[in-house]
């Protein structure tokens, strides 16, 4: 068994390993190391281990240094020393007998040298047999030592007094960082801030090397993020004066966030009994109080370090006492009168029971006060007004505290050790809107949605076996009416007279509404950021893109069907205006540009998209597209319409790497109410639902919340951009509607769009809010077969000439240029200014009457709009047209129609910029 050497001070890698020398540099503290702490420990010349200089010398294997037996027991000579002389003298007799060797020439008479050579032979023979012996037994118990303390075995180091890395087993190494000199604690895995650990980390070296113990608890950076606790222990190795620290380690992490789960619900539970709306308290076996609770503390005006320093007793509050006339009481419970120290007297009813010591003694009480009590129902026989007589029933403990459980406004229930529900108030039945014959003697199981059953089973589990006090958990429970409500669920144990755990009483608070504004903020945010970055790329792209197309145009001018340039000019036109569809899909998604909503129906569009829908997801998965009958209209933009199906059908293809099913199926759906779907609320209202199904692996419980977050992804770095599914969210959004997702690891994802069904006589237009008349004579045929820019779209060849003079203000050079040129060929003046205070300066210093000036609306410095502003102000009947790569609600207060402006969005072709300029002249 060999075993590399490795000096300290070598850099780690990241599994925690000394790199490989390079040029008289340390050899790694790596995967090679496999001999166990007890082989040979080589000290540099002249140095004995833990006392050398900063550069040590390697660990070695099979070698003894100066120093070697400090630290490993003799084994002896080497077998060899007497098995070569016992084959020296079997080989003299040998040649002897052959007469190859004469006996003479030994000084031997020829009688002895047989006899004296077999028995030296024999002698040195057996001494050999016995040497290996012995050294077999020896490696058999230093192998044994390796696979108890080896790779295999728990974190094990030896460092010497400087802290040195001698030697680390493979469970140590983990403990290491990268590419640190293998000494301590530097090589350690510590956080970068943490200045505490290092120091413990010497101290216990200090400690260990000086002959004493020590141990501590410390944080490491876990591999891949996260913190991991550990306990190190330290010891001397081998003689004091060696001055080499043995080192082991043990995971101690599952035990500390034990712990601080436990200190948690400690002090959730101490808050809870605090602040209870009744009064709490203990008495010792003397009647003085040895706890109160916040709430009778302020009932009786005192502070609860008064109970301690004071020794205050109960008695000394109480004024009067009515004991309970129920024979079965033994006289602890009762009405009282209660005078605080300051205030006024009030009445309250006493509730109590006590410990007992084996000989009958008293060692502290359980007593609840309740302060005005109030009247039960008329449903009870006997009625508890808040201040009763001597003639009044009070035998029924419970129904006397009733409101503590029927009349509590948060929804509670009990469960039996079977974990079925045994009995729940109303506000729990209300919660869910269910009638108490649908809930009691059913699985608690089957009121939680199927994602939260394991988790909620697991610390239910641990609650009624004691290894936690109480149990808090984030749960979501289907309720009447396709609604999911949100709650966090308390639950604590209930326990008999004598101790034995009877079922769980189980608390929860609505916090529904609380999780929807959460959500609904933090997505606004995220995809008000992404929209951000989406309109601004669209911005810049559409200034490209009006250049790119313009040029073209100018081009084609000169350039007519029979020139051979003709079809290569025409064709980076086509492609300019088909990158139109790309931009508009951004700037739709940035809300940034009026949709352009139309009738579509469903059922065609998805039979339309069904042929590329099936080249997408591959051979290996079968689609399924399955229609409700009489399925409403929806009004929507075909373009993103389509992208939504798309976006939804990859995601499903890549969660289907195997193979599976896609399910596409719409339906009608009407909602009488606001329904609740994970973290969306969906309005009242009738809704064409699509559901998109898949039969893939899942999304974890942890991820489902972040679905929709932009650059979130589950896939591999580089295989996703974690834009299709925020994608989705922004456009579902944006045309009125939601969308949520249902899935459960291994058990396939459904996402499921809701739609406003379409109304035939008034729509509502979803970017502005304005209402507009139905079966516009457009918009009503689908999508056009090739996309075209609005002259295009019009058919308009007409005569695009005309006199005037112009301003044109344009910021980007290439637009501002290509409609110069393109107004000045259709017989117009033009005058150029790059920005809002060149324009007024070019205002001022012509002399030319300007009839209509042309201006981008977003400019550094002074926009379009404000630029508009100041020249009306002196010549208030300019004409005016605001482009932008944006929409017309990127300006304040929109386009309204006696607002003398006119928009043309970008990008535009030279037949719409000199239509457009050709129209508003003539106003």
């Amino acid at each position: 068994m060999n075993k590399p050497s490795v000096e300290d001070n070598a850099p780690l890698d990241e599994e925690g390993q000394v790199t490989g020398a390079q040029d008289g540099a340390p050899e790694p503290l790596g995967e090679s190391l496999e001999l166990p702490p007890v082989d040979v420990v080589r000290a540099p010349q002249g140095q004995s281990l833990g006392k050398g200089p900063s550069t040590p010398g390697p660990l070695a294997h099979g070698t003894l240094g100066p120093d070697a037996k400090r630290f490993r027991p003799s084994r002896g000579l080497h077998p060899l020393a007497f098995g070569l002389p016992a084959l020296v003298f079997v080989g003299l007799n040998i040649a002897v007998e052959a007469g190859v060797i004469a006996p003479q020439s030994l000084g031997l008479e020829e009688a002895l040298v047989g006899p004296l050579m077999l028995g030296l032979g024999a002698l040195f023979g057996g001494v050999f047999a016995w040497t290996l012996g012995r050294r077999s037994r020896t490696d058999d118990e230093a192998a044994l030592v390796y696979m108890i303390a080896g790779e295999a075995g728990e974190p094990l180091m030896l460092t010497n007094a400087e802290g040195r890395i001698l030697y680390a087993n493979q469970g140590f190494r983990t403990l290491f960082q990268s590419n640190a000199a293998a000494e301590i604690p530097n090589a350690l895995r510590f956080f970068e801030h943490d200045g505490d650990a290092p120091v413990a980390v010497k101290r216990m070296m200090n400690a260990a090397s000086g002959g004493a113990k020590d141990r501590s608890e410390l944080a490491f950076n876990k591999h891949g993020g996260g913190t991991h606790w550990w306990q190190l222990n330290a010891r001397p190795a081998g003689k004091r004066t060696s001055g080499l620290v043995c080192w082991t380690a043990r995971d101690v992490t599952a035990r500390r966030e034990l712990d601080e789960v436990r200190r948690a619900e400690e002090a959730l539970l101490a808050d809870l009994l605090d602040n209870l709306p009744v009064g709490f308290f203990s008495v010792d076996g003397t009647g003085r109080m040895v706890y109160a609770n916040e709430t009778l503390c302020s009932w009786l005006g005192i502070e609860l370090s008064d109970i301690r320093d004071q020794g205050i007793g109960f008695a000394e509050f109480v004024t009067e006492l009515i004991a309970n006339d129920d024979p079965d009481d033994n006289g602890d419970n009762g009405q009282v009168t209660l005078q605080p120290r300051d205030g006024d007297a009030f009445k309250a009813f006493l509730l109590q029971s006590g410990r007992m010591s084996d000989g009958g003694e008293l060692l502290y009480t359980r007593s609840i006060v309740v302060r005005d009590l109030v009247k039960k129902q008329p449903a009870l026989q006997t009625a508890v007004s808040a201040h009763p007589g001597d003639d009044e029933d009070l035998t029924d403990i419970a129904r006397r505290l009733y409101w503590l459980f029927d009349e509590a406004p948060v929804a509670i229930a009990l469960l039996d050790m079977k974990a079925n529900i045994t009995d729940a108030n109303g506000a729990f039945f209300k919660m869910l809107g269910l009638h108490r014959d649908n809930v009691l003697g059913l699985p608690f199981s089957e009121r939680l949605v199927k994602e939260d059953r394991g988790d909620v089973g697991g610390q239910l589990s641990k609650v009624v076996m004691g290894i936690m006090r109480a149990a808090h958990i984030e749960v979501r429970m289907p309720a009447v009416g396709g609604r999911e409500v949100t709650a966090s669920l308390y639950a604590s144990r209930m326990e008999d007279a004598f101790g034995e755990v009877t079922g769980l009483i189980v608390h929860f608070i609505d916090t529904t509404e609380h999780k929807h504004l959460e959500v609904q903020f933090a997505q606004s945010q995220k995809m008000q950021s992404i929209g951000q970055l989406a309109g601004g790329i669209a911005h810049d792209f559409n200034n490209l893109l009006t250049a790119m197309i313009g040029f073209s145009d100018l081009l084609l001018t000169r350039h007519g069907p029979d020139d051979p340039s003709f079809n290569d000019i025409n064709q980076i036109r086509q492609n300019a205006v088909r990158a139109t569809s790309l931009v508009r899909q951004l700037l739709a998604f940035s809300r940034k540009q009026t949709l352009e909503p139309q009738r579509v129906d469903a059922k065609e569009k998805l039979s339309e998209l069904s042929e590329v829908l099936s080249r997408l997801i591959g051979p290996t998965i079968e689609l399924n597209i399955e229609h409700s009958r009489d399925l409403g209209y929806i009004r929507v933009d075909p373009t993103q319409f389509d992208q939504v199906i798309l976006n939804l059908s990859v995601n499903a293809r890549d969660a289907m790497p195997g193979g599976g099913t896609l399910t596409i199926r719409t339906s009608n759906m009407s909602l009488n109410e606001p329904t609740q779907r994970g973290m969306e609320l969906v309005p009242a209202g009738d809704y064409i639902c699509l559901d998109v199904i898949d039969t893939g692996e899942g999304i974890r419980k942890e991820d489902i919340g972040r679905i929709f977050e932009p650059f979130f992804s589950t896939k591999e770095v580089g295989e996703g951009t974690g834009l299709g599914l925020s994608t989705v969210y922004g456009i579902v959004h944006q045309t009125g509607g939601h969308v949520f997702v249902d899935s459960a690891p291994g058990e396939g994802a459904a996402f499921t769009v809701c739609l406003p069904r379409y109304i035939e006589d008034v729509v509502s237009d979803v970017h502005t809010g304005r209402l507009e008349k139905a079966h516009r004579k457009s918009d009503l045929s689908g999508q056009d077969a090739e996309p075209q820019l609005k002259a295009e779209r019009d058919g308009g060849d007409g005569d695009f000439t005309g006199v005037g003079t112009i301003l044109l203000v344009e910021d980007e050079d290439a637009v501002r240029m290509f409609g110069s040129r393109a107004l000045t060929n259709k017989g117009y003046t033009v005058l150029e200014a790059a920005n809002g205070e060149e324009a007024l300066e070019v205002i001022n210093a012509t002399d030319q009457k300007i009839d209509l000036i042309v201006t981008d609306v977003v400019m550094p410095g002074m926009d379009g709009h404000t630029l508009v502003q100041f020249v009306r102000q002196e010549m208030p009947d300019m004409k005016v047209i605001l482009i932008s790569g944006f929409a017309e609600n990127v300006i304040p207060g929109g386009i309204q129609s006696n607002s003398g402006f006119a928009f043309l969005p970008k990008p535009f072709s030279l037949k719409d910029l000199a239509a457009k300029v050709k129209s508003v002249l003539a106003e």
